[in-house]
């Protein structure tokens, strides 16, 4: 596996522009045939992995890129949490979670296998793992302001979240290319934002880790063309395409 120094691997995680916009379009869109509505927020990792899955998927699909501080009547009438992502079907159904989003996207149909090589025991656990203890350190590490009553100080929580998952997601990487094997998954997918979102908080100590197959890892999926494309920037506040990414387009 091809190392990479700490100069490459801070200007990878330090790319925060992407090249694809969309013109504005008109707050009603003519819907024929009627496509899922994302409501998304662009830089939450709950909604990225769940834009990547629909990309992944050759799902068209639209957007409405939420402010947070000005959530629309709409969603909280879906989703009384209020939360994103939220996907409002075609059919009226309504998916609150990414992972759901995610099995809706992928499971069915699954030809290459991105949805079932992520019902391993081994990656369900990665993925409990994740949306448990490492995003619970994650938030105070990144976030201490908003824990005012956490005396731990935020190194601490550094340190945590190492081998809450970072030491387990680099020994499997020593063995394979991808959480899923030879080949990526649901779960690469899922897990990728936050070990970016990690990353990105102190990139210099994270190059210094000894964790270069996760440094590989992440450095490719951040440089890849499912990711650009995912991070497209969307009007706020309206409806609007998102755009496609060919089958195969997103292989890193």
């Amino acid at each position: 596996m091809e190392a990479l120094n700490s100069g490459s691997l801070k200007a990878v995680i330090g790319v925060t522009c992407f090249r694809y916009y969309l013109p504005a379009p008109p707050t009603q869109m003519p819907i024929n045939p009627p496509l899922p509505l994302l409501y998304n927020y662009r830089r939450c990792p709950y909604a990225m992995r769940a834009r990547m899955a629909m990309l992944q998927a050759d799902r068209r699909f639209l957007t409405f890129e939420v402010v947070l501080r000005d959530k629309p009547a709409a969603l909280l009438a879906l989703s009384p949490k209020g939360t994103v992502p939220v996907l409002r079907l075609p059919d009226g159904g309504v998916l609150e979670e990414s992972w759901d989003i995610m099995r809706w996207a992928l499971a069915s149909p699954d030809p290459e296998g991105w949805w079932s090589r992520a019902q391993s025991n081994e990656n369900l656990d990665l993925l409990r793992r994740n949306d448990g203890d490492f995003k619970r350190a994650l938030d105070r590490y990144k976030y201490p302001e908003r824990y005012p009553d956490d005396a731990r100080p935020r190194e601490a929580w550094r340190a945590e979240a190492v081998p809450s998952l970072l030491t387990l997601l680099e020994a499997r990487l020593q063995r394979q290319r991808y959480l899923g094997g030879a080949a990526p998954c649901a779960t690469d997918l899922a897990i990728f934002p936050f070990v970016r979102q990690f990353a990105a908080v102190e990139p210099g100590w994270f190059a210094d880790q000894p964790l270069p197959a996760l440094q590989h890892w992440l450095a490719a999926w951040v440089a890849s063309r499912l990711f650009e494309v995912c991070m497209t920037k969307q009007p706020v506040q309206v409806v609007a395409a998102f755009p496609g990414l060919h089958a195969g387009d997103g292989d890193v």
